[in-house]
């Protein structure tokens, strides 16, 4: 059950009418890295918890994670209000209401002509919120990582918002929504670490022969060695030959099939086979001038495709 307080979690103070931003704004309402998307991920993730404490930690922070997306809708509709009643109330002429809702910046004509300078569920390019954001797959050993890796999303996204306002009320009110982040994310990792074992995810173990295995796939300047691919618990592969078929394999791939299988295969792989003796022309030689002039690499002309010479 629900009960909404109308008193906001944190007190909106906006100093002016600013629609560009508001549209900015959006990005934290209706994005991916929104608090929309991160109170639906952590409602759904504790219907199915089993363990009482990170349900309880869960639907609490799904619950705070709405009344910030109230914190952030309200700055929105704020830095619309002017905005919005020149729009509804047609108090400029036509070209001077253009010019001033086009001058606001990014697309934030288009939030105040479809949705009438509200708070619509759509990021800063009017992208439609979606379901789509929402990556929990049930385990809690996973979704912890997910949860955290939202939450340093989420306040990356504040930061830069931060960054983009002089106005000090917006500031403030940002500032503690991006604080609350922080928050978020260590109770996340508590409850992360406080499962043992919580790596790997999951039940099953992973296959010793290839777990402490690194693969130096992308060679040349730049490689480097630390951490995550020296020492005693990894075995560093460079050589090209023992990066394939690491299995003893032949390193190709086959499958099993009935004999009328392969025959119907066999017939459709004879129907369509290319001739490599072929040369046909083809439309873009058709449509080519005779007299096209053809540069080989070295910068010297060579015959054309029509095998006329050169004149």
């Amino acid at each position: 059950m629900f009960s909404h307080n109308k008193r906001l979690q944190y007190t909106v103070r906006v100093n002016e009418s600013n629609p560009g931003l508001a549209n900015l704004m959006l990005e934290q309402f209706g994005g991916p890295q929104g608090e929309l998307a991160a109170a639906i991920r952590y409602f759904t993730q504790a219907l199915s918890e089993d363990d009482p404490g990170r349900k309880d930690m869960l639907l609490d922070i799904a619950t705070e994670e709405l009344s910030h997306l109230e914190v952030i809708g309200n700055i929105v509709a704020m830095l619309n209000k002017g905005a919005k009643g020149q729009m509804a109330e047609g108090v400029d002429r036509e070209a001077e209401l253009y010019r001033a809702i086009q001058g606001a910046g990014n697309d934030s004509h288009v939030t105040q002509v479809l949705y009438g300078g509200g708070a619509p569920l759509v990021n800063s390019a009017g992208v439609p919120w979606t379901a789509a954001y929402i990556d929990t797959i049930g385990e809690p050993t996973a979704d912890l990582r997910s949860n955290i890796a939202a939450e340093a999303r989420a306040k990356i996204v504040y930061e830069r918002l931060i960054n983009l306002t002089e106005d000090p009320g917006v500031k403030e009110a940002l500032g503690f929504l991006m604080t609350r982040e922080i928050a978020h994310q260590k109770s996340f990792e508590k409850a992360l670490y406080a499962i043992e074992p919580s790596f790997p995810p999951g039940k099953l173990a992973g296959d010793p022969q290839y777990a402490s295995k690194y693969f130096n796939m992308s060679q040349g300047d730049g490689d480097l060695r630390g951490s995550w691919n020296q020492g005693e618990q990894w075995e560093y592969i460079e050589n090209r030959d023992q990066q394939c078929a690491v299995d003893g394999g032949a390193g190709d791939a086959s499958v099993n099939l009935s004999s009328d299988q392969m025959s119907v295969v066999k017939q459709a792989a004879m129907r369509t086979a290319s001739n490599p003796q072929a040369d046909p022309t083809t439309g873009a030689e058709l449509g080519a001038s005779a007299d096209s002039i053809v540069v080989g690499r070295s910068g010297k002309q060579k015959e054309p495709a029509s095998g006329k010479p050169l004149h």
